[in-house]
């Protein structure tokens, strides 16, 4: 890597992480403060916006004062779909922001059925109330006509800097990017009812945007990406067909397919991985809603004392003993987009302990990661030979080794649990250095651990097949109709090895 240290902040979604990166010594400093989303009945998410700005600055200043170093450069990773609706004349929130999770904009989306396929095809995204613009849609029919509503990134960096812009990458997950263009589509912003909206301006991920002083001393704010996206380009830099997932609040499994954009059929999405110095790359993009936050649901009853014990716990039994846990707690997303249906735990019995529990959490988790990789390997046309993995759940051996398990493949923990903070540290490198390589400004990818299959095929197609029984009971239940971009399950262990989600241990950090 090439000059001076810059200042890496991802805002996530229940914390920020900030970190310090030197190109010789690595993290010099770091920096964390949590963020409180508000979990409400009927499946809202909401945060005070200035809990957001807060925990930047927070971070950020403590990551330098561990430092005790000055840094060249500023990089911001976000949520992604997180919006709110803001007075750009003062840089007041004018509504509480609508986290990713938030299902309130589910009307909206059920009014648009009859454009769903036309969105899907002009966007790459599905009509989901997960995206941006039908929570945006929701907020001028529902909350306040005043202002401007964007996604998060947009209102922090005018807080920062004074200016009026978001992403590629982060407008791509909004649902009203045109991909082929990557430009504001006018016809999905009217199909929303957005139309004749001031949107920010669409810039590279490595563009110099403005200069801030919240941290401090005057600095350049060079990198913007939204979170996943950077986490992606913190393990693929040197491997283009590497697929990476980040297991956070949620599960994010992403792969690389290249310049041009692809409709899939798989229902994953489908939008911008990054634009770098006018140069655009794609990927596919699949979701687990619920991963840490489920572990959060698990601590909340009791069954846990926190994202800590689940090895402890889960490793006091040998088995699920015969239970099931579908953890939909906040709907199913990719590739069955069924918001409206909920979790299920099958199988109970007098002799369930918490350990069962915790295993068939984590069972459930990984039977949805290798869903996602089996679409992201028909897709794409080649099997994968690993996966990448990141974020604060990776700590956790027992999930680790349950996702090789189902996945056939070996599980490639990466080093340091904060890819993303590193992908939007290259990001804002790129920006103060255009002359710079990709590979130059991510660290090389070393894995701290391999987890390689300790079950057959057979068995895993097994325990895969018990977990889509249920899934497909629970679809059936949920009623007639999928959702705007849903598709059925593909592929499971057998179909990922023939066809073919940063958030700390106790559940802070990054997954928007």
């Amino acid at each position: 890597m090439t000059g001076g240290p810059v200042l890496a902040v991802d805002q996530g979604t229940s914390g920020t992480k900030a970190l310090v990166l030197c190109p010789e010594r690595g993290v010099i400093g770091t920096g964390t403060a949590p963020v409180r989303p508000r979990h409400l009945p009927g499946g809202l998410v909401e945060v005070d916006p200035r809990e957001l700005y807060d925990s930047v600055v927070a971070a950020g200043r403590a990551a330098l004062a561990e430092a005790g170093t000055p840094v060249t450069a500023v990089g911001l990773a976000n949520q992604g779909e997180t919006v709110l609706a803001w007075d750009p004349a003062t840089g007041d929130p004018l509504t509480d922001a609508l986290v990713w999770q938030d299902r309130r904009a589910a009307s909206v989306c059920d009014g648009l059925a009859d454009h769903a396929e036309l969105l899907h095809r002009l966007t790459g995204l599905p009509v989901d109330p997960y995206f941006a613009a039908p929570k945006m849609a929701w907020i001028r029919r529902h909350a306040t006509g005043a202002g401007v509503v964007t996604t998060s990134d947009a209102w922090l960096v005018h807080r920062l800097t004074g200016a009026f812009v978001t992403d590629a990458a982060t407008a791509g997950r909004t649902g009203l990017l045109d991909p082929d263009t990557v430009a504001w589509s006018e016809t999905a912003l009217d199909l929303y009812g957005l139309g004749g909206e001031r949107l920010p301006r669409v810039v590279d991920c490595d563009t110099p945007v403005g200069t801030t002083t919240a941290f401090g001393p005057p600095l350049p704010l060079t990198g913007l990406l939204v979170d996943q996206q950077a986490a992606l380009l913190a393990q693929s830099a040197g491997e283009p067909s590497a697929a990476k997932c980040t297991y956070g609040t949620g599960a994010f499994l992403l792969a690389r397919t290249g310049p041009e954009p692809r409709r899939v059929p798989s229902g994953l999405v489908s939008c911008v991985a990054w634009r770098l110095g006018g140069r655009v790359e794609h990927c596919l993009d699949g979701q687990v809603y619920t991963v840490a936050s489920a572990v959060r649901w698990l601590t909340d009853l009791g069954v846990l004392a926190g994202a800590e014990e689940i090895d402890a716990v889960g490793g006091g039994v040998p088995d699920t003993g015969g239970v099931t846990f579908v953890p939909a707690l906040a709907g199913l997303a990719a590739p069955w987009w069924r918001g409206d249906v909920r979790g299920s735990l099958t199988g109970l019995g007098l002799d369930t302990s918490p350990g069962h529990l915790v295993r068939a959490l984590c069972e459930g988790i990984a039977a949805q990661v290798v869903e996602l990789a089996a679409a992201v390997a028909s897709d794409r046309g080649a099997p994968l030979t690993s996966l990448r993995a990141d974020g604060g759940l990776t700590r956790s051996a027992l999930l680790m080794q349950t996702q090789a398990d189902l996945l056939q493949l070996p599980v490639e923990v990466a080093s340091s649990p904060d890819a993303t903070a590193l992908g939007v540290g290259a990001v804002a490198r790129l920006g103060l250095h255009p002359g710079l390589a990709l590979h130059e400004a991510v660290p090389e990818w070393k894995p701290s651990a391999v987890y390689e299959p300790r079950i057959g095929a057979d068995e895993a197609a097994a325990r895969l097949a018990a977990f889509r029984a249920e899934v497909s009971a629970l679809v059936d239940r949920g009623g007639a109709g999928a959702g705007a971009g849903g598709a059925g399950g593909s592929g499971g262990a057998e179909g990922v090895a023939g066809a073919r989600g940063a958030e700390s241990a106790a559940g802070a950090g990054s997954a928007g």
